[in-house]
């Protein structure tokens, strides 16, 4: 019956050959599973099943697909890498082995507190997977998202540990790819494992305000349909209810007052084209008074994941506050897919060019992040040093763009200084860095730059690296190129040697003493 269904769901957005692909994966997947049950008491098989059926509502192209069916047969059954790729070829093998390489590197996680792999050998393995090819970790999201829903069957300590993972690992990852809606949905299942009796409070809170809000803001909503048709703008409008987890943070932010939280409910607007967006927002601002602060465009500007939308909130004549978010369809379907919604299966039927590419070099602009994992992850390779804290940044901090004089885009971590900047651009340019200007004012090496910030690098010849850098940039791929400079140039062998020579000293003294 499961297969049927699954089967059914595919038939109109692949081809032909690709359902029968399919099919297959599905028969093979179950004899593997065969005998295997879940902690449900549901055959194993249910949830290779309910992956897969995630990842095509997510749009994603054949070959995630058949590796969301496969994903966890090398790991759990006795068939091979080799079987899957004589019998689906090797780009399906590939995906299966690096969610495989993900799983692995997960069982490396001892410490719940510091939730980045412990060993090498593990974060290796999470960062070659992620790195050459994004649809691993896609994949493994909707892994996570089955596994959470059917959290309820584990033991209480494997419930927390599970869900204080998926909070603070997999929810971030997924906000990362632009994926909106499963961020929220990760976010919204840990949070009610992890703080049962505050969701249930939570649940009860907002259950009380909706009552009220919902009527009030349906006239809203006619007051909008109706002027929108009367200026000629087509448009869908839908109400949106801030989650439990998100409204959590917000109360600890304004001291518990809920009356603080103007976007408990929201409105959002979606349209055609950019231009209707403003147009929509003027038309708002003419019907009800803008607060002025809350004006948030992320059009222009969008967030580091990509997220692009107009925010604003309004007081109507009944002085109610509603928040409205305007969006084109495009924009609206990113907003809740993300970078999954760049594999759609229609534009992408044929996922051979992606696999050759390993896309990598096909991201945008606000996913240039996935590029440097493949480098960290050769660094780690040849057992070169790096930190915890810096991997911590570089994979699951915030990022912003910063902007050349010339209007080229850069995507940095949050925190990064002006020599982050300058290395990103070439590591030649950096080393003759002698001052910075962003938005046209000098700007000291040791401040932080911002979304948004114009960033000229103003050089001089004669200026080299210099030892103290190594404490002005926070970015991985910076530090290194910085190290490579200072190290021709002698400064880091020389201090090397200075310190080995005071080591020795010491020794000795011990030993005379």
């Amino acid at each position: 019956m499961l297969k049927k269904q699954l089967i059914d769901k595919a038939q109109p957005h692949y081809e032909e050959n690709q359902v029968l692909e399919l099919d297959h994966a599905v028969d093979v997947a179950t004899k593997a599973h065969r005998g295997q049950k879940r902690k449900s008491g549901e055959a194993y098989i249910t949830h290779p099943l309910a992956v897969a059926s995630t990842l095509i509502d997510w749009g994603m192209d054949i070959d995630s697909v058949l590796a969301g069916v496969l994903h966890d047969t090398v790991e759990d059954t006795n068939i091979t890498l080799p079987e899957i790729e004589t019998l689906f070829g090797r780009d399906v093998a590939f995906l299966v082995d690096g969610v495989t390489k993900v799983s692995q590197a997960r069982a490396g996680m001892q410490d719940l507190e510091n939730y980045l792999p412990q060993t090498k050998d593990n974060l290796s393995k999470l960062l070659i997977a992620v790195g050459q090819d994004v649809r691993v970790i896609i994949i493994k999201l909707a892994d996570r998202l089955h596994n959470m829903s059917t959290l309820q069957y584990m033991s209480k300590e494997k419930q927390k540990k599970i869900a204080r993972e998926s909070l603070e690992v997999f929810a971030p990852m997924a906000d990362r790819l632009g994926m909106g809606r499963v961020r929220m949905q990760l976010e919204e299942l840990a949070f009610s494992y992890l703080e049962p009796v505050e969701y249930k409070k939570l649940q009860n809170l907002m259950k009380k305000r909706l009552g009220r809000s919902t009527r009030k803001l349906g006239v809203v909503r006619a007051e909008v349909e109706q002027e929108l048709k009367k200026q000629g703008v087509s448009a869908e409008i839908n109400g949106r209810v801030k989650s439990m987890y998100s409204l959590n943070r917000k109360l600890k932010k304004v001291d518990g007052n809920i009356d603080d939280v103007y976007d408990l409910m929201a409105l959002r607007i979606v349209v055609e084209t950019k231009e209707d967006c403003y147009r929509v927002l003027g038309i708002l601002h003419a019907l009800y008074q803008p607060m002025i602060s809350r004006i948030k465009d992320y059009i222009a500007i969008p967030k580091p994941n990509g997220y692009q939308s107009l925010h604003t909130t309004v007081i109507t004549p009944t002085k109610q506050i509603v928040e409205f978010q305007i969006r084109t369809y495009e924009m609206h379907n990113y907003a809740e897919r993300g970078l999954a919604a760049s594999f759609h299966y229609h534009d992408q039927k044929d996922s051979k060019t992606y696999v050759k590419n390993r896309a990598a070099a096909a991201l945008p602009a606000h996913l240039q992040w996935i590029n440097q994992l493949q480098e960290i992850a050769t660094k780690l390779g040849n057992n070169e040093e790096i930190s915890q804290d810096q991997l911590r940044v570089d994979l699951f901090g915030n990022r912003i763009f910063v902007y050349s004089p010339k209007g080229d885009i850069f995507n940095l971590p949050e925190g990064a200084l002006p020599l982050d900047f300058a290395f990103l651009v070439h590591s030649d340019i950096a080393k003759h860095a002698y001052s910075f200007r962003v938005n046209g004012n000098i700007h000291p090496f040791d401040k932080i730059l911002h979304n948004g910030d114009v960033v000229e690098i103003v050089t001089r010849k004669l200026s080299q690296p210099k030892q103290a850098w190594q404490d002005l940039v926070t970015t991985t791929h910076a530090r290194n190129k910085l190290r490579m400079q200072l190290k021709q140039l002698g400064v880091i062998s020389s201090i090397t040697s200075a310190a080995n020579i005071i080591r020795q000293k010491t020794m000795r003294r011990k030993k005379t003493s």
